[in-house]
């Protein structure tokens, strides 16, 4: 027996046998060009047939996966056109290479660029980029296409997969996913999700050959992976296997159930998400809405902030996607502690106190423009609701308010009328707690964000371990500060949110309802369990 230990991106048990899927990764040598304006046309001719390929794969996957997964695909063929990538590129060309070097040398470059960036969501973008190097490789090399193959359903075991492959596998014949790299984030995680599947990213462990056909258990609730287990712990795992598919069909049974307790309070549930795909797991768990989008993936691991139509895109997308249930989108959130060159932000001895969230979107009001603009114009696809980080005054409210208007005016004039939209402000400060009658005055609804504000609340960096124990969300100062505010937003007429990590603390729900807090915005993983504690309370 051998154990590996991986990162888990799914819950859930699955036992089979391994299929190594091993991709054939094109290299070409570093070959000069007898002819570099005639290899410059054989690059630019590939990357037309490869985008000719992307749409096709875009109309397959929109068939078979909707549009959320379809969107992979347009991305691939923007990704094909971005200056980085063609800068790297035509750098080789100019210096005389054959255009299958050019473009391996580029998938690397700009594939490790992304590798290396903190933040996981641009991480998992480096496997975007050896896609579309590779897909162009095969055009120029005139190589077919490959696919995965695969007699029984199995536990498919890959150094990494790429959009395109997942797009062409068999769904029912996939019982796990295990890859050697790859992120939450990344498209194997997301497909994961999408079919409920447990799923292993970042394993430890080596693809070889020794391994292809044994039996083996992903499990998703360790993050490990199990090769031939003895009798007794399959038998083990068996059992805990079908303690788990029991507990997944109850829960299963609550979609479409109301968060009502037995004595008839009721709470909305919503979920938390990280990017675009990530409303395929909150509607796949019967969110009711999505209580916390963070916009701030799109600004990440660029050269240059996000366009107002690239912006626009991703609001649509998760607004079309949720079909009316709301979203509430928070407005950029980024500082010293989340990179982006282009800002051009000062080190700081403390970001978490520092120059960050809303106070940045003042002070670069251009920019704040522009994801105004997608947001409102993205609103006619939905229920859309807008909340605005870092809050400590009545002046800034007032102040966003007055650029919010200005916003839609304009709009309106070009001929493009938003929706109703909500405007709210997280309560993330304790200044905004302490202020929370004025400010429930000029918003449209408060979200709570509970990490904030325990860890100014008391003092306490909540990534110190050593402060751990004094970083305590159930602290009294804690929960009076959340109480004030929810008694402030109803004694003004708006409704009260909670999206930090104590919305998921059932140890408070039965609390949090006593309070009379309107809407917990979650993990979706934890929707389902969240709604039947409401529903076992008196």
């Amino acid at each position: 027996m051998e154990t590996y230990c991986g990162k888990s991106v799914m819950q859930g048990i699955a036992v089979g046998r391994i299929y190594l899927h091993k991709r054939a990764d094109y290299h070409a040598a570093a070959q000069k060009a007898s002819d570099p304006e005639a290899e410059r046309a054989r690059f630019f001719a590939a990357a037309e047939e490869a985008k000719a390929e992307l749409a096709r794969l875009y109309e397959e996957a929109l068939a078979d996966m909707g549009e959320e997964q379809a969107q992979i695909f347009e991305i691939h063929r923007m990704l094909l056109e971005d200056e980085i990538y063609l800068k790297e590129v035509l750098a080789k060309l100019t210096e005389g290479y054959q255009a299958a070097y050019a473009v391996s040398c580029a998938g690397e470059a700009v594939a490790a660029m992304f590798a290396g960036m903190e933040d996981e969501y641009m991480k998992s973008r480096a496997a975007d980029i050896r896609d579309i190097s590779q897909r162009v490789l095969r055009a120029l090399l005139k190589l077919p296409d490959e696919e995965i193959q695969s007699e029984e359903p199995v536990i498919l075991a890959a150094e990494d997969l790429t959009p395109s492959e997942t797009l062409k596998l068999d769904k029912e014949k996939i019982l796990a996913f295990v890859t050697v790299k790859g992120s939450v984030n990344s498209h194997t995680a997301i497909l994961a999700r999408s079919m409920g599947i447990p799923a292993l990213v970042n394993t430890e462990f080596s693809l070889s050959e020794s391994l292809q056909g044994k039996t083996c258990v992903v499990d998703g609730f360790t993050g490990r992976l199990i090769v031939e287990p003895g009798e007794e712990l399959l038998s083990r795992i068996l059992s805990q296997k079908a303690a788990w598919e029991a507990d997944i069909l109850a829960l299963e049974q609550l979609k479409g159930q109301e968060n009502r307790t037995k004595s008839g309070k009721t709470i909305n549930i919503y979920a938390n998400i990280g990017n675009v795909a990530d409303a395929d797991a909150a509607l796949l768990a019967d969110a009711g809405g999505i209580g916390l989008f963070r916009s701030e993936f799109l600004y990440l691991g660029r050269e240059s902030a996000p366009t107002e139509e690239e912006q626009f895109a991703a609001y649509r997308a998760v607004l079309k996607k949720m079909e009316g249930r709301k979203v509430v989108i928070r407005t950029l959130d980024i500082g010293a502690d989340k990179r982006a060159d282009y800002f051009q932000l000062d080190e700081e001895e403390n970001p978490a106190l520092g120059y960050r969230g809303i106070r940045i979107c003042l002070d670069r009001e251009d920019i704040f423009t522009v994801q105004l603009r997608a947001l409102y114009r993205a609103s006619t696809y939905g229920k859309l609701a807008i909340m605005f980080p870092m809050i400590v005054s009545m002046e800034e409210v007032v102040r966003i308010r007055q650029i919010a208007a200005d916003v839609r005016k304009a709009l309106v004039e070009e001929g493009c009328v938003p929706g109703e939209v909500e405007l709210g402000v997280m309560i993330e400060t304790p200044a905004a707690a302490l202020l929370s009658d004025r400010l429930a005055r000029a918003v449209d609804f408060f979200s709570i964000g509970t990490n904030d504000l325990t860890q100014y609340t008391l003092a306490a960096d909540r990534e110190n371990r050593r402060l751990e124990k004094i970083c305590d969300a159930h602290h009294e100062a804690v929960l009076r500060l959340i109480e004030m505010t929810v008694e402030n937003a109803h004694a003004a007429g708006i409704w009260v949110g909670i999206c930090g990590e104590l919305a998921a603390d059932e140890t408070l729900t039965e609390h949090f309802l006593e309070l009379g807090v309107d809407e917990l915005s979650v993990p979706p993983s934890a929707v389902l369990r969240l709604r039947r504690v409401v529903r076992e309370l008196p």
